[in-house]
């Protein structure tokens, strides 16, 4: 009988000790998941601090399926501008004209999100913080009603602006109300010419600089 005892404890001892370490085992084998947002409390300079509002996101975007990652083209994105640097169109219907923005656009455009209407990923605004839309953003309503012309194109940034091979590319664009990075250039609306490959590296500021060479700063606005 105290055979048998000894033995069943030296049987449990084994059956846990394979037991906890394949679980060690498979466990190391996991991908590691970052805790990536800033830590509170921490000083930023106001210019950067937008970089990191959507770094919750980040390790999302990277595992994102491929499925989601048909995005729009750059063509696509310019269409629906003026010119380089204009605010978006909006180029759907609007239920409420009197609607300035706010929870109205936010609740579409603060995390994105797929329309099935439009069978289109919901684009992600840099700055949610702007809460007067429509103070900028118009509808489009002149689809359609002018004879179309060839005028000239207006100029858009090179993609390919790498200061020398393999370097990362420049910031062809000012950061004025874009220092979210990942809004525009991550995600399944982020354009595919444009989209990062590696999202997790959220400091994007810490290897792609403003090309000053293009870009001049206009500086605050005074009336």
């Amino acid at each position: 009988m105290k055979r048998l005892y000894f033995i069943g404890i030296f049987a449990l001892l084994t059956i846990t000790t394979i037991f906890i370490w394949s679980k060690s085992y498979y466990t190391e084998q996991e991908e590691a998941y970052v805790i990536l947002p800033v830590e509170k409390g921490t000083a930023l300079i106001p210019s950067e601090k937008g970089v990191f509002e959507r770094s919750e996101f980040a390790n999302d975007y990277a595992t994102m399926r491929d499925d989601y990652k048909g995005g729009r083209s750059l063509d696509t994105y310019y269409d629906n501008r003026a010119y380089h640097g204009a605010p978006p169109s909006i180029p759907h219907p609007i239920i409420n004209e009197l609607t300035m923005g706010g929870k109205s656009c936010l609740k579409c455009h603060e995390n994105g999100g797929y329309v099935a209407k439009f069978k289109a990923f919901t684009p992600v605004v840099p700055h949610p913080e702007k809460v007067n839309c429509r103070q900028c953003h118009v509808p489009q309503k002149t689809t359609g009603l002018f004879k179309a012309i060839h005028s000239r194109e207006f100029p858009t940034p090179s993609i390919n602006n790498e200061a020398f091979i393999g370097a990362p590319p420049v910031i062809p664009h000012q950061i004025q109300l874009h220092e979210n990075c990942l809004a525009c250039h991550a995600g399944p609306a982020a354009p595919v010419e444009i989209r990062v490959l590696h999202p997790e590296r959220s400091n994007c500021r810490q290897c792609h600089v403003l090309n000053n060479k293009e870009t001049t700063d206009i500086g605050d606005f005074i009336r």
